[in-house]
């Protein structure tokens, strides 16, 4: 027979002994092979010889069996002889799994359905059996002498149609058994793939086959951390006759909120950890260290630093519920969740060992991972993998080994081993004199106060009542909050947020976890709350921030703001209409990058005119992002895109917002249809409510529509016309004062520009420079008597004498008194820059413009240090601004010719 095949097939026939047994007994497969091995297997040559009709069920069992040893032999030659990629292998045994499946499932349906009638459902439609793929087999990654692991659910209860009724259950249960027998039974022909049912709902003491409803409720009632694991890469099967797209997408629903959850569940890692900890136990027993898929540094490492991943994040981030170990491992170097050399070391070794445990199966067609002992077997296999001999191949395999050992034990190590050296001073397991003792010790400056805060922490119902799991956790974090808040300048302030916090998060399982896996994220932790009170509060409202701070580049001062709009983009893509869930993901996506900027800020690493710069931007592009989901659910909208702009006023629209600001916003249109001024009004008010409606992932931004023409009696959204109409023959002066700092900020562009020509036309309107001065100033001292307090010793930043106002006052007269001989004045700049440019023209005398600008720009910087302690209405001693009040007075008086009224 040799004589027969073809000299280039020798590196497969010397390796593999199972090949060449096979050619010898069926020589009908080499002018099979000679015709085909040169190409990949395909979908269409593994159906053909299932396309006939069969006798019995003998000839259908023979059938599949030799399609499965012609699918074997094409693929043992195409990789031992260097023509096929590790990618290529795993797709073409999960295609012959894939057909073979799908085969018996419609074959043994419609032989059952002849005798039974077909399976009913509620709606007296026929269901099929649903066959879900586990394990490689669901991540099409299967390997060549595979086992194959199938769950069996049907989706509903009911009766068949007859002539001889039977219930689905027994209908279904059937079917399970003959699909079972004919791909697992083994006969003359050998067997397709074994089939291993153990990962269904009760295991081996459950039924064979279950409906959704008992699939769903298994899931709510008994479903386990490992089978969230396993059903990470469960694959409905069905396909041609027997996909029903309806149940598939009810299977998806029950399956994705079991294994993915909604929060970032950090609870996966020690789940995951003690799982590996009992298959570790197991290798060990039975001295598997050779073991390529379960030893040290093994193939089913890999894919749990893969699995991990999804487990903790798929349920915020659906683009990590996907299956392939390879592409998990892509994805999550995109996403910076490991770095890139990490990701090459793990996928290098993940091909390596998986050509290695074909080669070790191809010799027998085995499913075995053992490395060989015989000196002849491991020659061979070394030599199938390219090496010239055993010792080589071994050295970068142990290499391969290590690396992965070494990235697993990064993701999956305890973070301390022992007990903290402080857990008896939090279980308050040493008396209280001592515990006390203890603070003063570590710097505490009220040591009694500090205990007896714990005391009551400990003694609290909320801390009495935890569950078990919680309160481990909370117990092992307690002792590491005590050290990091020793460590901050502020240690009591730090540990009272810090337990508050901790109380705040007590019954979420997954954010102690992480705070205990993640020593580094308490520590920042405790210097963002110890720092700030607002952090503190804003940490408390929105935990899941703690995310933010795993991120290595927390620190990085640059943000890609076309990145963030690309991934909320796309975020909101995957949720489209699904108008909760988006609400939730702006909020969650701007609270984030809130919360980077915050870090930052808090570190030194922001001026505040940077910062409100980002904000700024920040609130812009929200804003921009919302506008078309909101447009989407006006139902009778009259276009595909609105001519709609949104203009930001105040703080908004002079680009100086804080972290608490709320946003002054007009809204314009230019749309000449018979239904704009309902569609835009509708749209103005959605935007309003999707802006600042509290939802279970919090608020956006508290919104002020009032400067509207008209304010609160105005329409909500004006047409343009109308709104240059009003500012040229209605406003008052103090709103055009308001639009010196007004601008186009999100929208329709070119609604913008007629908006921003508006703005140019009104400000720079010749004006009768005294009855204006009279205007400003009286509008002055209206909100001085409104707000202002003389007081003597505290100085009010915004509203006192010298103070925020004045300034903004000044910069307003002056662009409104000269923008029609001076254009440049016109300009959203920011008022430093205006004051800069009104010295430069000879406005003002430059030198008095630079100490208003430097006393404003002081303001501010002392404005946003009160904000960050919750106090953004406090006042400083007068001494702090003394120089600058007298500079801001100085320039008042010259500018208006009279001092402050």
């Amino acid at each position: 027979m040799q004589t027969l095949l073809d000299p280039r097939w020798q590196p497969a026939l010397a390796h593999s002994r199972y090949l060449s047994n096979l050619l010898q007994a069926r020589p009908d497969l080499v002018p099979e092979l000679a015709a085909t091995w040169q190409q990949p297997l395909t979908e269409d040559l593994l159906r053909a010889p299932l396309a006939g009709d069969f006798a019995d069920d003998d000839a259908v069992r023979r059938a599949l069996r030799r399609l499965r040893q012609r699918a074997m032999a094409h693929l043992t030659i195409r990789d031992l002889c260097g023509l096929a990629p590790l990618a290529e292998i795993v797709e073409g045994m999960t295609l012959l799994a894939d057909v073979t499946t799908n085969f018996a499932l419609d074959h043994y349906h419609r032989q059952l359905a002849a005798t039974y009638g077909e399976p009913l459902d509620s709606r007296g439609r026929p269901q099929r059996l649903l066959v879900i793929g586990m394990g490689k087999l669901g991540g099409r990654e299967l390997n060549v002498s595979s086992d194959v692991d199938y769950i069996f659910v049907y989706p509903e209860e009911g009766d068949t149609a007859g002539p001889k009724a039977i219930e689905n259950y027994d209908f279904f249960n059937r079917l399970g058994k003959r699909i079972i027998g004919a791909l697992g039974d083994l006969t003359a022909d050998g067997q397709v793939f074994r089939v291993d049912m153990r990962l269904r709902p009760n295991g081996d003491s459950g039924p064979l086959v279950c409906s959704l409803d008992s699939l769903e409720n298994y899931f709510i009632t008994q479903g386990r951390e490992w089978e969230r694991y396993a059903w990470i890469k469960a694959r409905t099967m069905n396909a041609g006759p027997n996909l029903q797209p309806e149940w598939v997408e009810a299977m998806q629903k029950i399956g994705r909120p079991f294994v993915f959850r909604k929060y970032l569940d950090f609870g996966a890692i020690n789940a995951m950890r003690d799982l590996h900890a009992q298959i570790r136990r197991e290798v060990a027993r039975k001295d598997m260290a050779d073991h390529v898929k379960l030893g040290p540094g093994g193939i089913r490492e890999i894919e749990f630093m893969a699995q991990v991943f999804q487990l903790i994040r798929g349920g915020r981030d659906p683009a990590l519920q996907i299956r392939p170990t390879q592409a998990v491992l892509a994805l999550l170097v995109e996403r910076q969740l490991i770095p890139a050399e990490t990701e090459q070391e793990l996928q290098a070794a993940y091909v390596f060992l998986r050509r290695l445990e074909h080669r070790l199966q191809y010799v027998e067609d085995k499913q075995t991972h053992m490395l060989p002992v015989d000196p002849a077997e491991r020659a061979k296999i070394a030599a199938s993998m390219d090496f010239a001999d055993w010792e080589a191949m071994l050295a970068v395999l142990d290499a391969h080994r290590d690396r992965v050992s070494r990235h697993f034990e990064a993701v999956f190590s305890e973070p301390e081993e022992g007990e903290h050296a402080l857990t008896g001073l939090w279980l308050g397991q040493i008396d209280d004199e001592t515990a006390i003792e203890a603070f003063g010790n570590l710097g505490f400056r009220h040591p009694k106060e500090a205990q007896e805060r714990l005391a009551a922490l400990r003694g609290s119902a909320r801390y009495q009542q935890l569950p078990a799991t919680n309160r481990s956790r909370l117990d092992a974090v307690g002792p590491r909050l005590i050290e990091a808040a020793a460590a901050t300048p502020a240690p009591d302030t730090t540990l009272v947020r810090g337990l508050a916090f901790l109380e705040v998060i007590a019954r979420r399982g997954a954010y102690l976890a992480l705070l205990q896996q993640y020593p580094l994220a308490l520590k920042r932790v405790a210097d963002m709350i110890g720092a700030s009170s607002w952090a503190s509060d804003y940490l408390n409202r929105h935990p899941l921030l703690l995310d933010e701070l795993l991120d290595p580049r927390l620190y990085e001062m640059a943000t890609d703001w076309a990145g963030f709009r690309g991934q909320l983009r796309q975020n909101l893509a995957t949720h489209a209409g699904d108008t909760e869930r988006e609400m939730d993901l702006l909020r969650e996506m701007h609270h984030a990058q809130v919360f980077r900027l915050l870090a930052q800020d808090l570190a030194g690493l922001q001026t505040i005119e940077k910062l409100s710069d980002h904000l700024t931007e920040l609130a812009d592009t929200i804003v921009q992002e919302t506008l078309p989901l909101v447009w989407q659910t006006i139902r009778k909208r009259h276009c595909e895109t609105p001519r709609f702009a949104v203009i930001g006023y105040g703080k908004m629209g002079g680009k100086e917002l804080g972290y608490a600001s709320d946003l002054d916003l007009v809204y314009l249109y230019e749309d000449d249809d018979v239904d704009a001024q309902e569609n835009y009004t509708r749209l103005g008010q959605r935007l309003n409510t999707w802006l600042s409606s509290q939802t279970p992932a919090g608020i956006l931004f508290e919104t002020d529509l009032r400067l509207r023409p008209n304010g609160d009696s105005g329409l909500l959204a004006v047409t343009v016309d109308a709104f240059r109409d009003y500012q040229l023959n209605h406003a008052w002066v103090w709103e055009h004062q308001a639009l010196t700092r007004a601008r186009f900020c999100a929208g329709d562009a070119a609604v913008g520009q007629r908006f921003e020509a508006i703005r140019c036309e009104i400000l720079r309107q010749p004006r009768d420079l005294a009855t204006l001065q009279g205007e400003v100033v009286a509008m002055r001292k209206k909100m001085y008597d409104a707000h202002a307090k003389d007081d003597p010793e505290l100085f009010g930043l915004k509203h006192d004498r010298g103070g925020i106002i004045d300034v903004e006052f000044i910069v307003q007269y002056l662009v409104l008194g000269h923008a029609h001989r001076h254009a440049e004045l016109t300009g959203n700049l920011g008022n430093i820059a205006l004051l800069r440019i009104a010295g430069e023209l000879g406005l003002i005398d430059p030198a008095q413009a630079a100490a208003a600008g430097n006393a404003y720009r002081e303001y501010r910087r002392l404005q946003h240090a009160l904000r960050l302690t919750a106090t953004p209405k406090a006042r400083v001693p007068r001494e702090l601004v003394d120089k600058h009040v007298a500079a801001v007075d100085a320039l008042w008086q010259a500018v208006f010719g009279q001092p402050q009224p």
